[in-house]
């Protein structure tokens, strides 16, 4: 006899076979529609191979395969080669061997000129500048013959690169104002690793700056040799600047938490589709300094690692966060090796700080029918909160604390500096100008910029003005729409108020193009800590961290929660 309890049983049991049925009948659909699909692919590859009217690269057609394969997924997801493993281990580590100089395609002499030597690395020391045109590497000319500007790069790129301890000749042109020179340089390369911390100091009223770009390895070491020294100075505040800083190492940016929080503290969950994607990083060391007031500064191009730092300092309430909203990248790359030494970098989890949030922005799950993305709108957000009751919100980046909006940059900057106007001023300008002494006293002074107007000028410069191009689309929608015969005399008025003039553009830009001019100058002289020094000097988002640290209540009433906000939360 059959009871009712028996009868529930085996009703219970047949559902979960049904259900694993179910499971496996999914599993197996799914194998056969993966193995189906690569019988075709490998099978359409030997009939173009077999057939096709002209022979085909099965490198470069496989390649377009797998690139294809890859769009579909998101843009931190690549395939490297055997001959590509150098970039990334580059990428990751911050080092190579080579002479230590930022290279680009110079499209007036149609070769590769030498942007920016490293301090104190072998192109530097050898006295190697930058503004000067690569002619040959170790007595191979370096022509562009039918490459594309990217491909002659990285060729010249690679013939620098080499061996530690290897030395070569760089020929190169140096050009001067009324001649130009061919020089020789015999160099020795060394293991070049890219300094993350390119300038720190005391800025004012005792408080300490720190620029950081990057997230390399051991790049936690650089910080904290520079944080404790900032201390030993007199540092009763400290800024973090990640403006710009578009990530890298996870555990790196763990560490340098570490400098300001307990140890055992929580910092980030990783969470992907396997099971072995998910870890959890906490603080492991002592810290440095718990109670020092922070201000961490971002912008657009802050991501990745750099939001796992500012996101972190927000959750914990350690930091006040200053700038615009940041990139909003919440994912993680491992890499996993491939057949013939090739590497796959792939997306295998998101990360999640200490409110739980993640912060990326885009979800490229869900692609338009043309393949683009969008950004998650605000409205779809979840709002968590940081430790000390504070609203906070998950995709979309990092939301500062105090949003500083900075100037627009001039569509006529762009183009003045993709064009070499401002490197070949900068150019002659180092070259017949003395040494400057330091950042303090770089003045463009109005005799400069009269003289690179005149060089501007000279050159023919010609650019796209947005104003031109938005009235031009006014024309075109009014035409469309049968409002042009009744506007016809206002848009003909407005053309000619909007008529091209350099001379008033120059001038009514001269701020901003002088700041760049400046900048450049500050580079060719005092390499990258120049650079950062020079931008110092007019910056709002410091100048709006200065007023927080100065201000003690100010800055604990911005990481408080605010009265009516914590009476709604009991």
């Amino acid at each position: 006899m059959i009871t009712m309890n028996t009868k529930r049983t085996l009703i219970g049991a047949f559902i979960i076979f049904l259900g694993l049925g179910l499971s496996s009948f999914k599993d197996d659909d799914r194998n056969f529609q993966i193995s189906k699909n690569l019988d075709i692919f490998n099978s359409i590859f030997k009939e173009l191979d077999l057939f096709y009217v002209d022979t085909i690269d099965p490198e470069k057609m496989i390649q377009n395969g797998v690139n294809g394969m890859l769009a579909l997924t998101d843009p931190y997801t690549e395939y490297y080669p055997e001959e590509g493993i150098n970039s990334l281990k580059e990428m990751i580590t911050g080092k190579y061997g080579g002479i230590g100089a930022a290279i680009r395609y110079y499209k007036k002499k149609d070769r590769i000129a030498i942007v920016e030597p490293t301090e104190g690395m072998p192109a530097a020391e050898a006295g190697v500048k930058a503004g000067d045109i690569i002619l040959s590497v170790g007595g191979k000319e370096m022509l562009r013959g039918n490459m594309k500007p990217q491909e002659f790069s990285s060729k010249v790129s690679e013939a620098l690169r080499g061996e530690p301890g290897t030395s070569f000749v760089l020929k190169v042109l140096r050009p001067l104002k009324n001649d130009s020179t061919v020089m020789e340089f015999k160099i020795t390369r060394k293991n070049i690793r890219n300094n993350p911390v390119p300038y720190y100091g005391i800025i004012k009223d005792s408080i300490g700056y720190l620029s950081l770009t990057g997230f390399t390895d051991n790049c936690a070491k650089d910080v904290k040799k520079a944080f404790i020294e900032l201390k030993q100075r007199g540092a009763k505040s400290l800024v973090i600047d990640l403006r710009d800083n578009g990530g890298g190492s996870l555990q790196e940016a763990v560490e340098i938490i570490n400098f300001f929080v307990p140890k055992g503290k929580e910092i980030v969950v990783t969470k992907g589709k396997i099971r072995q994607a998910a870890s959890s990083f906490k603080t492991q060391n002592e810290p440095i300094d718990t109670e020092m007031p922070l201000a961490v500064l971002v912008n657009g191009n802050t991501a990745s690692a750099s939001e796992i730092l500012s996101g972190s300092m927000q959750d914990m309430d350690r930091a006040v966060i200053i700038g615009t909203r940041t990139y909003g990248k919440g994912l993680v790359q491992t890499t996993r090796p491939l057949p013939y030494n090739g590497t796959l970098k792939v997306t295998t989890s998101k990360y999640y700080i200490p409110s739980g949030r993640c912060i990326q922005a885009i979800d490229y799950a869900k692609k338009n029918a043309d393949g683009s993305v969008a950004r998650i709108p605000d409205s779809l957000t979840t709002v968590f909160h940081t430790a000390a009751g504070r609203e906070v919100r998950d995709g979309g980046g990092i939301r500062p604390d105090i949003e500083v909006k900075g100037d627009k940059f001039p569509n006529i900057l762009f183009y003045l500096m993709n064009d070499d106007l401002i490197f070949d001023y900068v150019t002659q300008y180092c070259l017949t100008h003395p040494a400057v002494t330091s950042v303090d006293s770089i003045r463009i002074t109005d005799a400069d910029y009269a003289e690179f107007k005149k060089q501007v000028k000279a050159a023919n410069f010609t650019y796209d003005r947005q104003s031109e191009g938005l009235l031009k689309t006014l024309k075109e929608v009014a035409e469309f729409e049968g409002y042009m015969e009744g506007a016809a005399e206002e848009f003909k008025a407005l053309e000619q108020k909007l008529n091209h003039n350099l001379d008033r553009d120059l001038d009514y830009f001269a701020k901003p193009i002088k700041e760049q001019i400046a900048e450049e100058i500050a580079t060719r002289y005092f390499y990258q800590r120049g650079a950062v020094m020079q931008r110092l000097k007019d910056d709002e988002d410091l100048d709006k961290a200065i007023e927080v640290l100065n201000s003690p209540e100010k800055y604990k009433e911005i990481l408080s929660v605010p009265v009516k906000v914590a009476e709604k939360q009991k």
